[in-house]
């Protein structure tokens, strides 16, 4: 199966290369991974380290930061801002290559972490080959999702014959796994919930109460605005999630006649913006507002087809949390979280933003004792390697 896999991962790369390489010029946040992961451009070398942790985007990279420091470890990572906050922290990190080039490209290790659902047929076979234990972290199968992964069942399973434990985040997801051929299944909380959370920046907090959009999607920006009215002893934040996104939004309160800032167009040290709308329009900041805002209202969550994100920043901060019902892919997140309001109808948010006064409370964290074990014994099993 492998060899005719691999030879699949060539057949598509020739065939989708010339798409990959418009696409890559294109799009403003493909123009660096794409090239990276399909041209190898300024991604030939990989370097060598015990532990080799693979996350897709910014926030599961940055749930790995405590993991990735207690080792001699490397990163690769899919997205272009998984990539920057990496960097960040590990000076070993590479946008990860394509499966065809993966032969080849691949380092060895001593243990592999895979985090979430990053399945790579050629990645935890190469690893393997290198002798490597594989860990996959944080497991989960979506209600959406667990169909398509019991369609290809002989696909998945594998995948799994390779990997040796493996760390889910509830019971349902155990049995999910389990029935996919996932062995040595051990349930263990989010670790998204044990995020080392600190705002870099520390803002004046302004006499008005502070409403956040937080991680906002497509459709949602117009969605919240046409439920919600801005009273006078109100200001609101608005935080798109993409950055490609900052000019379609500005384009959206242009058109409805709104009066706003831009973040990036602020002089002041403070950040302090004199309009009742600010559209910001900068990445790594909504932390920093998390740390001085009263009610936040979590987006990804009011279209279907997103799946929410994760309210541990926003509990951290002592915030009214707001959120609605489509939370499929954060439901292990939630259930970490006390005192979420939940809206149904979206007739009732603006009730709930000027009345609901409750704070999300983070329950008790989970030690990463047990992980970074596991990982551990990797490590002293293959000294020799």
């Amino acid at each position: 199966m492998i060899f005719f896999y691999y030879f699949l991962t060539w057949t598509a790369f020739l065939f989708c290369a010339v798409f990959i390489l418009l696409l890559s010029f294109l799009k403003s946040k493909y123009k660096t991974s794409l090239k990276s992961r399909f041209f190898l451009y300024k991604n030939l070398h990989q370097e060598k380290a015990d532990v080799h942790f693979h996350a897709c985007s910014y926030g599961e990279v940055r749930s790995i930061k405590t993991l990735v420091l207690k080792f001699d470890s490397r990163i690769t990572t899919i997205t272009q801002t998984g990539f920057e906050c990496a960097k960040e922290f590990c000076k070993k990190v590479n946008y990860l290559a394509f499966e065809n080039f993966l032969p080849f490209w691949f380092k060895p290790c001593k243990v592999l972490v895979i985090f979430e659902a990053e399945y790579w047929l050629m990645l935890v076979f190469m690893a393997r080959i290198y002798k490597a234990k594989i860990i996959l972290l944080n497991a989960r199968i979506s209600d959406k999702s667990y169909h398509s992964y019991q369609r290809f069942s002989f696909f998945y399973k594998k995948i799994f014959s390779y990997i040796d434990e493996v760390f889910v985040q509830s019971k349902l997801d155990k049995v999910r796994l389990e029935s996919l051929g996932a062995k040595n299944v051990k349930i263990f909380k989010n670790i998204k919930a044990n995020l080392e959370i600190k705002n870099n920046k520390i803002y004046t907090k302004p006499k008005e109460k502070l409403i956040i959009f937080a991680s906002t999607h497509k459709d949602e920006e117009e969605l919240l605005l046409d439920h919600f009215k801005l009273e006078e002893n109100e200001k609101l934040i608005i935080a798109p999630r993409h950055p490609e996104r900052f000019k379609e939004v500005e384009n959206l309160l242009l058109n409805k006649g709104l009066e706003f800032e831009k973040f990036s167009s602020l002089k002041d040290e403070n950040k302090k913006f004199s309009k009742k709308i600010l559209l910001l329009d900068t990445l790594g900041e909504l932390v920093n507002f998390y740390a001085i805002s009263d009610v936040v209202v979590l987006g990804g969550s009011f279209i279907e087809g997103i799946g929410g994100h994760n309210p541990i920043e926003v509990a951290y901060f002592d915030n009214v949390l707001i959120s609605g019902k489509f939370i499929h892919n954060q439901k292990a997140l939630f259930e970490e979280v006390e005192n979420v309001y939940f809206c149904e109808n979206l007739k009732d948010l603006n009730d709930k933003i000027h009345y609901l006064n409750l704070k999300a409370k983070i329950s008790k964290k989970e030690n990463l004792d047990l992980i970074i074990q596991a990982i551990q014994k990797g490590i002293d099993a293959r000294k020799s390697l």
